[in-house]
């Protein structure tokens, strides 16, 4: 049995909390009272207690408690995978209890308590913040499985914040690049306003440029308002229009269709993306395709997932999350500790990054914790791809590579998954 992400596609809630995700805003931090430095390039010397142990922040509730169930998942057989390897210098790597009940800082609160060495979550950008708040001052690296605003890389963390995530404006060149290779020669971008529609707009249109097609000048709507917008985007006569919107999608989609542009013309940004079926007029979206990070988990590490959860039907942000503890696991291995100072120093190293492995190019890559730990072995630098593809952590903590999920609409109005792509920087 192969799991897929969910029909109600949920990436829209990597760039709010549960009300910001509502309303397509972003929460952005600019100055959190993290521990000062930057632990990602310290130099540190060993602290730890010996034992390695993992804390998983689950922020999910209400429509979206079901994306707590994959994460959670994904961390048991991560470790599963590293105790089967020999674990932390010959110790079992701990799953610290989860407790999705409480606020994101309550749980980052009792994580510490618990002494935890390394965080795994959230999954809503805006709970990053409140997060770091706690986890930054104990010394405790937090990696993000799905936090996707841009804002977000300047956060004041004292260098313990990674996510495994590309950030929202990295799909704008792969937008892009769908339009062109759709045969367009000029593209239209129509944006719900808020932070994420203007900052990937212009995304979308820089890429456009720099690949040679002829940016029309683009259309702002508010969700619920987007008729006049849809007409000025129809009036310019673009060749592909890329939407990118949240909440306001399907009625932005549906004027789109009133005033002309429909199918194959059409391109979905993330946030854009669901199951729209009979909301929509009949073969409104026939030909349009969509853009989702990441990538399904491998038919190998779903097979583990249903053996750590039988019950489960979904596995989005799994892949993110299964890389997320095998990089914190490899970091420690690295350090040969495993206090939360040495993962933080180490993370970039393993991930193949450009800073702080010492290696002009990265080293051929490893795909499994086993395979990286032999690599340890032989020398300083190993660079893991995993799961959710190629990470290589910049000096941000930010992955420099993302891969992309494409999906095409049928006449049905709904996606099927019919490519992949890879955005690097």
């Amino acid at each position: 049995m192969l799991l897929s992400r969910s029909s109600v596609h949920p990436f829209p809630l990597r760039a709010g909390a549960a009300l910001a995700a509502v309303l397509g805003t972003v929460l952005v931090a600019t100055g959190c009272s993290g521990a000062g430095g930057n632990a990602r390039v310290e130099t540190v010397e060993a602290s730890g207690d010996g034992v390695l142990r993992v804390g998983l922040i689950l922020d999910n509730s209400g429509d979206a408690a079901f994306l707590n169930a994959p994460q959670l998942a994904a961390a048991k057989a991560a470790i599963q995978d590293i105790n089967a390897a020999g674990g932390h210098k010959g110790r079992p790597v701990e799953l610290l209890p989860v407790h999705p009940e409480e606020e994101a800082a309550g749980q980052a609160k009792d994580l510490v308590a618990a002494k935890a060495d390394v965080v795994i979550g959230p999954t809503d950008s805006s709970h990053a913040a409140p997060a770091v708040d706690v986890l930054s001052p104990a010394r405790v690296p937090l990696i993000s499985p799905a936090n996707t605003a841009a804002g977000l890389s300047g956060m004041a963390s004292g260098g313990y914040y990674f996510r495994t995530a590309a950030a929202d404006v990295a799909q704008g060149p792969v937008l892009a690049k769908l339009a062109k290779d759709g045969g367009a020669s000029t593209i239209s971008v129509l944006y719900q306003e808020g932070p994420y529609g203007k900052d990937l707009s212009a995304a979308v249109a820089e890429a456009a440029q720099k690949s040679g097609l002829a940016v029309l000048p683009a259309a702002s709507f508010k969700p619920g308002d987007a008729v006049n917008a849809a007409r000025s985007t129809a009036k310019a006569q673009p060749d592909a229009v890329v939407l990118v919107a949240r909440e306001g999608a399907q009625a932005a989609l549906a004027q789109l269709n009133n005033a002309g542009l429909a199918g194959s013309r059409l391109i979905l940004s993330d946030g854009a993306f669901a199951r729209y079926g009979s909301g929509l007029p009949p073969r409104a979206l026939e030909g349009a395709r969509a853009l989702v990070p990441g990538q399904l988990p491998s038919a190998a590490l779903q097979g583990k997932l249903l053996k750590v959860d039988p019950s489960l039907k979904d596995v989005s942000y799994a892949a993110e999350t299964y890389d997320a503890v095998t990089l914190a696991a490899l970091a420690a291995a690295r350090a040969q500790d495993d206090a939360g100072r040495s993962i933080a120093a180490n993370l970039i190293a393993v991930s193949g990054g450009p800073a702080g492995g010492g290696a002009a190019e990265p080293a051929a890559p490893c795909t499994g914790y086993k395979e990286c730990l032999g690599g340890l072995a032989a020398g300083p630098d190993i660079n893991y791809d995993g799961e959710s593809g190629p990470v290589a952590f910049d000096p941000n903590g930010d992955i420099t590579s993302a891969a992309f999920s494409v999906f095409s609409y049928g006449a049905d109005n709904n996606p099927g998954l019919t490519g992949r792509e890879v955005a690097g920087r």
